[in-house]
C-alpha cells in the first residue's frame, strides 16, 4: 500500500500549490483567495522509488461549528484520520497566528507523525522564517517555497523516510464516470449516496463544489473512479474568474471520464442549459446516463409533466437510459449504477470486422443509400476505428454523397445489433480513389503511351530503320 500524506493548515497558506507541486499537475485550483479548496482532493506523487498518495484539504477552521466552514473542517479531519503522515503548512510571511496554535494542539493529539512546513519563504533567511514556529512544539520547522519548489523534495524525503520502498503496480483500466449538471441539482449528494459516506460536501447552496474531485473506490470487487464536478451555469452568468476555472475543470473531467452522469432537478424546468451540458458530453463522445433527481417530491401529475418535458427537450438522448431517483434517500441509486456499467461496456466494446461487414451488408439489402445525381454511393466493408465512443469506419466509393439521414440509419442499425446502449456511436466514411478521376486533364493511374514524335531518336532507328522502311539491320 502507498502511504497517504495529508496537507493541513488554515486557509490560503499554499496547500493546493504544494499539492500541484507534489503531483506535478494543475489538478487543484489555485488563486489568491482563501477557502478555494473545500473537498478532499487526492493525487499521486513520488520521491525517488517511493510512490505515495497526497491529499489536499480545505482551510481548517476548527472553532467553527456550522455552515460551509464547518463542513470543510469535517472533510479535513476525515483526511487526517485516513492519513499515514500529516504535513502542517503555515505561512512564513504572515508569521504565527492564534489559529495555527489551535490546529497544532489538535495535531499533537494524533497517533501519527506530523511535519511542520513553513511555506512562502522564498527570499527569506530560513533561520528567521522558521524561528517563531518552534513555539508550536511540532519539531524542527522545515522552511519551503511550494510555488518555487525550494525545500519541497527535502520535506517529502523526511516525511517518507520511515516508509519502505514499494514497487508501484501498473495502473489498470477501470471505469471513470463524471457526475455533471447545473448547480445545486444534487450532484454531490448523489456522489455520497453511491459511495455510502459523506465523502464530499453536500450543502444547500449553489456553487458549493468548485473543483473536480476524483475519488477511487471499490464496488462488488471492481475498481471505479467517480468525479464530482462543479455546476455549470449559462455562460452569461459565469462572471467570476474562479467560476470560469471551475467550468474549465468540469469540461476536463468530462474528457477524462468514460461515462457522464447528467443530473437533472425534477423540481425545476428542464432548461436549455441542461441540453447544453448534455451536448458537452456528446461532443466529447462520452457515454451518458441521465439521473432525474428529487423525484420523490413530485405528485403524479407533476411527474407526467416532467416526463413530457424530457421527451421534448432531450429527445437527442434517445440512446441513454433515464433513471428517476432520490439521491438524498438513496432510492434508485443501485439501478443507476447498473446503467453506468452497461454504458461503459458499450463505450469500450470491441467490434469484429467480419461481423460489422455482415451487418453493413444486411443494412444495404434493406435500404440502399440514395443516389446523388447519377451516382449511388457504394459501400464495401466496415471495421472499428476507435473506442469511447465506438467509431465504425465504412469503406467504399463516392461516400462523400451519403446524406445524414442514411448515416443515422446505419448508426441505429449498428447500435441495435451490437446492443450499444448508453453510448453515442459515430459512423465515418473512407472513399477509395477512383482510377478514372482526372488531375489537370490526365488520368491518375493510367499512363498514356508516348507519342512517336517524342520517342528518342535511337529508339526510332531501331524500330523502323534509318530510312523509315521497317529495318535497321545492315546488309
Amino acid at each position: 500500500m502507498k502511504p497517504t500524506v495529508a496537507l493541513v493548515g488554515r486557509p490560503n497558506v499554499g496547500k493546493s500549490t504544494l499539492f500541484n507541486r507534489l503531483t506535478r499537475s494543475r489538478d487543484a485550483l489555485v488563486a489568491d483567495q482563501p477557502g478555494l479548496t473545500r473537498d478532499r482532493h487526492y493525487g499521486h506523487g513520488r520521491v525517488g522509488e517511493k510512490p505515495y498518495l497526497v491529499v489536499d484539504t480545505g482551510g481548517f477552521e476548527p472553532v467553527v461549528d456550522e455552515g460551509i466552514l464547518f463542513e470543510m473542517a469535517k472533510q479535513t479531519l476525515q483526511a487526517v484520520d485516513e492519513a499515514d503522515a500529516v504535513v502542517f503548512l503555515v505561512d512564513g510571511r504572515n508569521g504565527l497566528t492564534p489559529q495555527d496554535k489551535i490546529i497544532a494542539n489538535r495535531l499533537r493529539q494524533l497517533q501519527r507523525p506530523v511535519f511542520l512546513a513553513v511555506n512562502k519563504a522564498e527570499g527569506m533567511r530560513h533561520a528567521i522564517a522558521g524561528a517563531e514556529f518552534h513555539e508550536l512544539a511540532l519539531g524542527e520547522p522545515l522552511v519551503i517555497s511550494a510555488a518555487h519548489g525550494d525545500g519541497v523534495r527535502e520535506l517529502m524525503e523526511l516525511v517518507l523516510a520511515d516508509f519502505p520502498e514499494e514497487v508501484e503496480e501498473e495502473a489498470s483500466r477501470h471505469p471513470k464516470f463524471a457526475v455533471i449538471g447545473r448547480p445545486n441539482v444534487g450532484k454531490s449528494t448523489l456522489v455520497n449516496a453511491i459511495l455510502g459516506e459523506e465523502r464530499v460536501i453536500a450543502f444547500d447552496q449553489a456553487g458549493t463544489t468548485r473543483d473536480s474531485i476524483y475519488i477511487d473506490f471499490e464496488r462488488d470487487g471492481h475498481t471505479y473512479t467517480i468525479i464530482d464536478t462543479a455546476g455549470v451555469r449559462r455562460r452569461a452568468k459565469v462572471s467570476e474568474m474562479l467560476e470560469k476555472f471551475s467550468v474549465i475543470k468540469t469540461m476536463k473531467a468530462i474528457e477524462d471520464a468514460n461515462v457522464a452522469v447528467l443530473v437533472l432537478d425534477a423540481q425545476l424546468d428542464i432548461s436549455e442549459q441542461d441540453a447544453t451540458i448534455a451536448g458537452f458530453a456528446l461532443e466529447a463522445g462520452r457515454a451518458l446516463v441521465v439521473a432525474v433527481n428529487k423525484w420523490d417530491n413530485l405528485d403524479g401529475e407533476q411527474k407526467e409533466t416532467v416526463r413530457r418535458e424530457i421527451a421534448r427537450k432531450l429527445n437527442f438522448l434517445d440512446f441513454a437510459k433515464f433513471h428517476y431517483i432520490s439521491a438524498i434517500e438513496g432510492r434508485g441509486v443501485a439501478d443507476l449504477f447498473k446503467s453506468i456499467d452497461e454504458a461503459y461496456k458499450a463505450a469500450m466494446a470491441k467490434l469484429a470486422t467480419p461481423k460489422l461487414t455482415r451487418v453493413l451488408q444486411v443494412a444495404l439489402e434493406r435500404q440502399q443509400p440514395p443516389r446523388s445525381g447519377l451516382i449511388r454511393p457504394k459501400m464495401r466493408y466496415a471495421h472499428q476505428g476507435g473506442q469511447n465512443p465506438p467509431i465504425i469506419v465504412v469503406h467504399g466509393n463516392a461516400l462523400d454523397a451519403v446524406p445524414n439521414s442514411y448515416t443515422r440509419y446505419l448508426e441505429h442499425t449498428f447500435r441495435k445489433v451490437f446492443k450499444l446502449q448508453g453510448t453515442p456511436l459515430r459512423v465515418q466514411y473512407k472513399s477509395s480513389d477512383n482510377p478514372f478521376d482526372t488531375d489537370d486533364g490526365k488520368e491518375k493511374s493510367r499512363a498514356k503511351p508516348k507519342p512517336m514524335s517524342k520517342m528518342r531518336g535511337r529508339e526510332k532507328e531501331v524500330r523502323y530503320g534509318k530510312n523509315g522502311k521497317g529495318s535497321s539491320s545492315k546488309k
